[in-house]
């Protein structure tokens, strides 16, 4: 075994930074919660590719003298912290000071820095952890920290970086976060040269909200409030009937900080039993005020777990309060007519007549008109009545036949009354009996030689959206069907990113869908069998960002056949309802086209046939 040794700082910190600096969003979250902790009212991110070539974080803090703009990149510089107990107190942001350290290990970071005393700012220029100079430059008043080739001396860590939509929509999360805790400063987003946020100071946590991801989420969600001994908990959380299958808008803040617990999840969950179907999540926006001391914070590198003193004490508060708040807003089976706010209704006795002050206009009719009764002799229209002449029509069999008139005009000699029937214009086809019969809307049946065939038609729509799609996806293309009018969703930034990132296929497909705005996609078209209805198609993108969010790593042919089934599944989930026998037999028609018709693609049954011998059996 080799000798120990002890590694070199830059060593060292390469290695910090593989746990504190993993894409170009842990950048961003770093640099802005520093902002935040310096005291500024404003800042800005600017990211260019994603962030591969630059992340710039601009605030107005209190900046830094020259001194501290060079220390701030040394490993453990902080002022957060000074002795031991202070760990134990901590509401700030950052506090071990291993972020800038980390960062300026694997990028070109150069930081612009001036205080409200300074009359010149210092920049900082630092390559790989190598300290290159410090000159004088001029700057407002805070610091700009401008982070260039993230990785560049790390090829490997630069090779698995996603691609640039998904590494910005990492970066949106971050920012999300962030801007969610401080509704107070203003906050700005620039990819690109394009504004993907820009936020002023809100008027409270539901306007930034509403700022950061959508119009619609103010209208769904309710105030929750409670206070106890050990912690305080405001925010809000989601109607149950806006819960939805994709995770998304689900926030968990303690003292100001964002963290994930699932522990906590759980609590939201089972207070939400009893009124949301399985397999969807609401939405939350949970802040816990609670004492330092009862919390730990330094348990992960990039502070996104935490640890409480009493874990099972803050999962009965959080369930209690969310299953109170539940009940408050009448989500549940009773309804509490003297709840404080709630509708009164008029209580109405004998003098009802005194809420109904406008009455009925009277209408004047004659009883004995009859429309059908002519008040003069009838109209009649003279032709010749000829050998072999329609009694009906009063042509004869040339004339009929569309041979000239003999006479060449319209001669006198025939009188036929205007009421008579004159022949209808299209004759009537009288259609054979069909041999389908639509079963509430679920079967198909038909008979065969031995006996009687059921389809199950969703499972029949399945199949036959499932070929489509995988012929649109290996070679041609699906076939649209436009929307009378498009449909308007908003998705936020994040999933409108997701959309971009996805056009391809989904255009194969026959998806017509158009980014307008930053948050908000329409809905032009989809494919051939989808329902058209804007109620479903709301439905629909919301079930198309749980596909396109999985990120599925297998095998060319096995990412395709898989995500046709996704699309065929949804498809038949919302198809247009088979109404009549002729579009029953169109659909069996298309059935039997495809490659294997008795079964889906996930191996269930399709068609089942009830043979003459069991019919029997049952007589």
């Amino acid at each position: 075994m080799p000798a120990l040794k002890i590694l070199p700082g830059h060593i060292a910190n390469m290695i910090a930074a593989g746990e504190v600096v993993q894409r170009p969003a842990s950048v961003v979250k770093e640099l802005m919660e520093n902002a935040v902790d310096a005291g500024a009212t404003s800042v800005t991110v600017v990211a260019t590719d994603a962030g591969r070539t630059l992340v710039q974080v601009i605030d107005n803090g209190c900046g830094m003298s020259p001194d501290d703009a060079l220390l701030c990149f040394e490993r453990h510089a902080t002022s957060k912290i000074a002795t031991a107990e202070d760990l134990e107190q901590i509401l700030t942001f950052g506090f071990r000071g291993e972020a800038l350290a980390s960062i300026a290990a694997v990028a070109e970071v150069t930081l612009k820095t001036r205080r409200p005393k300074d009359e010149v700012a210092t920049q900082v220029r630092i390559t790989a952890y190598n300290h290159i100079e410090t000159s004088q430059t001029a700057a407002p008043v805070g610091s700009s920290f401008a982070v260039r080739n993230l990785f560049y001396n790390t090829p490997a860590r630069r090779k698995f970086l996603k691609s640039d939509n998904v590494e910005l929509r990492h970066i949106v999360e971050e920012f999300t976060r962030i801007a969610l805790t401080r509704p107070d400063l203003s906050f700005t987003l620039t990819h690109n040269g394009r504004d993907l946020f820009v936020l002023k100071p809100a008027k409270s946590l539901k306007y930034r909200a509403q700022d950061l991801l959508g119009a619609n989420v103010a209208g769904e969600l309710v105030d929750i409030e409670a206070q106890t001994s050990l912690i305080r908990i405001t925010g809000f959380v989601g109607r149950p009937d806006t819960a939805r299958k994709t995770l998304g808008n689900q926030f968990f803040f303690v003292n100001g900080r964002y963290f994930r617990s699932p522990y906590l999840h759980k609590a939201v969950m089972k207070a939400y039993e009893g009124y949301i179907p399985e397999g969807v999540t609401p939405s939350y926006f949970l802040y816990l005020d609670i004492d330092p001391h009862a919390v730990d914070v330094n348990i992960h590198p990039t502070k996104t777990e935490i640890k409480f003193e009493d874990d099972s004490l803050v999962f009965q508060v959080l369930y209690a309060s969310i299953k109170e708040t539940l009940g408050k807003n009448a989500f549940g089976a009773g309804i509490d007519f003297e709840a404080e706010g709630a509708v009164q209704l008029p209580v109405l006795g004998s003098n009802f007549d005194q809420y109904r002050p406008v009455t009925s206009p009277a209408v004047e009719f004659d009883p004995d008109y009859n429309p059908f009764e002519s008040s003069g002799p009838a109209p009649v229209l003279d032709f010749p009545v000829q050998a072999g002449a329609d009694r009906q029509t009063g042509r004869s069999g040339a004339q009929a036949s569309g041979g000239p008139s003999a006479s060449g005009g319209a001669p006198s000699g025939y009188s036929l009354p205007r009421t008579q029937n004159y022949g209808k214009l299209f004759e009537e086809t009288v259609l054979p009996s069909s041999r389908v019969l639509l079963l509430q809307e679920r079967y198909i049946l038909t008979p065969v030689k031995s006996g009687v065939m059921a389809i199950h038609l969703r499972r029949a729509q399945e199949r036959i959206l499932y070929e489509r799609f995988l012929r649109a996806m290996t070679a041609d293309r699906h076939v649209t069907q436009t929307a009378l009018f498009p449909v308007q969703v908003n998705v936020g930034v994040e999933n409108r990113l997701l959309f971009d990132a996805h056009e391809p296929l989904l255009q194969r497909l026959g998806f017509d869908i158009t980014p307008f705005g930053s948050d908000t996609v329409v809905v032009n078209g989809v494919p051939e069998g989808y329902s058209c209805e804007a109620g479903k198609i709301e439905r629909m993108i919301y079930d198309i960002l749980l596909i396109l969010n999985d990120e599925s790593k297998n095998l060319k042919e096995m990412m395709e056949s898989a995500t046709a089934l996704k699309f065929a599944k949804l498809g038949a989930s919302t198809a247009k309802t088979v109404t009549n026998a002729q579009e029953a037999q169109s659909l069996i028609d298309t059935l039997f086209g495809c490659e294997n018709a008795e079964f889906t693609p996930s191996g269930q049954r399709i068609i089942s046939i009830l043979t003459l011998d069991e019919l029997e059996k049952r007589f």
